[in-house]
């Protein structure tokens, strides 16, 4: 996807989704002391690190109390309202700055933490060609695999960016986009 659509996408979404960002920031608040933002370094287009933006959805300190660990099905360290803003992928939402910053697109694969990278690049082959694009907020490993806790599904994830990477062009991107609203649709009605 272009820089320009990327920006006209991202403009549009954070508009329309301001209120929804609005009220789930109010109530990270009224649930636990702390931001209602989070900041996470990641890894973005050739390796560079970057400060990606989020809801908070775990209880304030997560980090020390679990620093480069999978979060898991069931985590203690996520709060309930983050248990809900995660179900629907809302927490996502402040992704969206990073892509008006440049560091993301829309469509990509997803950015790891650098620890993971470190980790992943030592024991999978070709891990760090993921980073020859531009991260996104959704990507063709998202829409076809389930979230990743293992590092069996890492390489399997791998597959799938790799792949999105040599298809990469605007009807699958659209194609990814497409069917991640209709997962996020699917996931809200049967709540």
């Amino acid at each position: 996807m272009g820089r320009s659509l990327d920006l006209v996408l991202a403009s549009v979404l954070l508009v329309l989704s301001s209120p929804l960002l609005a009220a789930a920031a109010a109530a990270i608040k009224l649930e636990s002391r702390g931001p209602a933002f989070y900041r996470q370094r990641r890894v973005g287009m050739g390796g560079v690190p970057f400060e990606l933006w989020k809801l908070r959805t775990m209880v304030p300190g997560a980090e020390e109390l679990g620093a480069g660990i999978y979060v898991l099905e069931g985590d203690p360290r996520i709060t309930r309202v983050g248990r809900a803003l995660r179900r629907l992928s809302l927490d996502e939402l402040p992704n969206l700055l990073n892509v008006l910053r440049g560091e993301m697109s829309i469509v990509g694969p997803r950015p790891e933490r650098p620890e993971f990278v470190q980790t992943l690049s030592e024991v999978i082959p070709f891990y760090r060609q993921r980073h020859s694009v531009k991260p996104g907020i959704t990507g063709w490993a998202q829409i076809n695999y389930k979230y990743g806790e293992t590092m069996d599904d890492a390489i399997v994830k791998l597959e799938y960016d790799l792949y999105y990477i040599k298809n990469l062009s605007l009807s699958l991107d659209m194609y990814i986009i497409f069917n991640t609203l209709k997962a996020m649709l699917v996931e809200q009605s049967g709540q």
